[in-house]
């Protein structure tokens, strides 16, 4: 169910999102140059937008073998941990209204290999690091989600019941409702 009004000439991008831990509770993030109409740097968690037809686990499944060289089973993440809602415009303009669904899993040993990703994802990420939580509270970087902090010392201390609804990173494309 979404959390925004629908936007009739939005393009609806559902995406699956995986907050990647290691032993240590290191988490891998991607730095990289978002395709929208006001790039920024950011750093945020593997995973992209799920294809017709694909389950949020198959989604996050793939995106996983792809942009990082690990491979799991749909059946290996749990339920939805956190879920996020907005909009962005790409550079040609167009408008998307993204839901993002994240899983929390952790791989011992994990690998990063990106001779899985496509092109596109190439041009828009310039290197990956893994983060632990004192440097993700301090590290004074651009983070989606935001406040990851935060939001890992509550999966790994409480884990809730339902997705944690986040605030969506771009709060200020807000696209006017005809009515």
């Amino acid at each position: 169910m979404s959390m925004l009004a629908v936007v009739p000439e939005a393009i609806h991008r559902p995406t699956a999102r995986i907050l990647l831990l290691d032993d240590d509770d290191r988490i891998l993030l991607w730095r990289g140059l978002g395709p929208t109409e006001n790039p920024e740097y950011a750093w945020f968690t593997p995973g992209g937008g799920v294809d017709p037809g694909e389950t949020l686990t198959e989604a996050a499944a793939r995106e996983l073998r792809e942009e990082t060289g690990n491979t799991v089973s749909p059946e290996d993440f749990g339920p939805v941990v956190a879920v996020s809602s907005g909009y962005w415009r790409d550079r040609d303009g167009r408008l998307f209204r993204a839901e993002d669904s994240y899983f929390l899993l952790r791989l011992s040993e994990p690998v990063v290999d990106v001779s899985g990703m496509e092109d596109l994802e190439h041009s828009l990420l310039d290197t990956f690091r893994w983060w632990t939580l004192p440097e993700l509270r301090t590290g004074g970087e651009f983070t989606i989600p935001v406040d990851l902090a935060a939001l890992l010392e509550r999966l790994l201390s409480d884990p809730p019941q339902e997705p944690i609804v986040l605030p969506w990173h771009r709060p200020e494309i807000t696209p006017e409702i005809a009515g």
